[in-house]
């Protein structure tokens, strides 16, 4: 691919990978860790991931990350810092996971912010989050898929725990949580709306809705259905459509609530309510899409697509008002 090219990846299923397993090996024959066929007791010891080191280092100069981090950034300069410093102190082994940003056609020097960081860095032109996600894939080793946003700040131990929830070989995906630290009224009551979704979600044993503020798949699922569609711009809805499409599907996705990241809030009731909006206008195209979801996917509370319904008319009726033109009676 060339950096101009943006239409939407084939992501084709890469040779000797098994439906929804990961491989044994990467390409050149290198061995990669299979965290999900290790037991609970191996897979996590005093806050560590363990593995066999004489079985996945047998080429230490050459051995591909099992674990792919993948940041889409669209003039993120300034919130990338303490993102990828998080992401520099992980209780996870740093040759175990690599971490790609996607600069989205930035010009605020993301780029060189991230370079800074010694992590790759892929450029393309701007096409919106979803694209530079699958823009990213193409370009990771990793057996396992993990998203997450240029303004998040993930815990230390956020890798660990989103890797964690593979240890069923029947689990394809998972979610984690988002954390503030923020103390205004605004931001402390958009993370109450967040708790209640998770209490939600925490009733479930398999969820089907992962957004990508942080989440995980595997690689393999991943590729074999088509990845993120970038038809939805911006940050939009693209990631419950594709965990929707999965859940259609038949795969198994879980909540991971001890997978954490930090995030900034809006602090103002006008960027709440205009985040909302925003918000509400795309989820429709994804209800439209699935209208078996509407009021009844493991996340969202019951009361909230008929606010998103309504939000969508009331955009209608204002788009009505404002270029059709009024008759007036005398």
């Amino acid at each position: 691919r060339t950096g101009g090219d943006l239409r939407t990846p084939s992501l084709p299923l890469g040779e000797g990978w098994g439906e929804g397993q990961p491989p044994a090996r990467a390409p050149g024959n290198r061995r990669l860790t299979n965290y999900s066929t290790l037991s609970k007791g191996a897979l996590s010891r005093g806050g560590q991931i363990w593995y066999n080191r004489t079985q996945t280092r047998q080429h230490p100069f050459h051995r591909m990350p099992d674990i792919s981090v993948i940041i889409p950034a669209y003039n993120a300069s300034k919130e990338l810092i303490p993102c990828l410093e998080a992401l520099s102190r992980q209780t996870v082994p740093r040759e175990d996971y690599e971490i790609i940003v996607v600069d989205d056609g930035s010009q605020d020097g993301t780029e060189a912010m991230a370079r800074l960081f010694g992590v790759q860095v892929v450029r393309q032109y701007h096409a919106g989050p979803a694209a530079a996600r699958n823009r990213g894939v193409e370009s990771s080793t990793g057996t396992f898929l993990l998203f997450t946003d240029a303004d998040c700040v993930p815990q230390n131990d956020w890798i660990e725990k989103m890797v964690g929830a593979f240890r069923d070989p029947q689990i394809v995906g998972a979610k984690g949580v988002y954390r503030t630290n923020q103390r205004g009224l605004v931001a402390r009551f958009v993370q109450a709306e967040f708790e209640e979704k998770y209490a939600r979600m925490r009733k479930s044993e398999y969820i089907d809705f992962v957004d990508t503020y942080s989440a995980a798949y595997r690689r393999s699922v991943f590729l074999e259905n088509g990845g993120f569609d970038p038809s939805f711009p911006g940050t939009s809805a693209e990631d419950v459509e594709f965990s929707f499409r999965l859940s259609q599907r038949g795969y198994k996705m879980v909540f991971a609530p001890e997978a954490v990241v930090y995030h900034s809030h809006p602090a103002s009731l006008w960027a709440y309510l205009f985040r909302k909006f925003r918000f509400s206008l795309w989820r429709t195209k994804v209800y439209a899409r699935f209208p078996g979801k509407v009021g009844k996917d493991s996340y969202t509370p019951r009361a909230v697509p008929f606010q998103i319904i309504f939000s969508a008319l009331v955009a209608a009726s204002l788009v009505v008002a404002i270029f059709q033109p009024v008759a007036l009676v005398a």
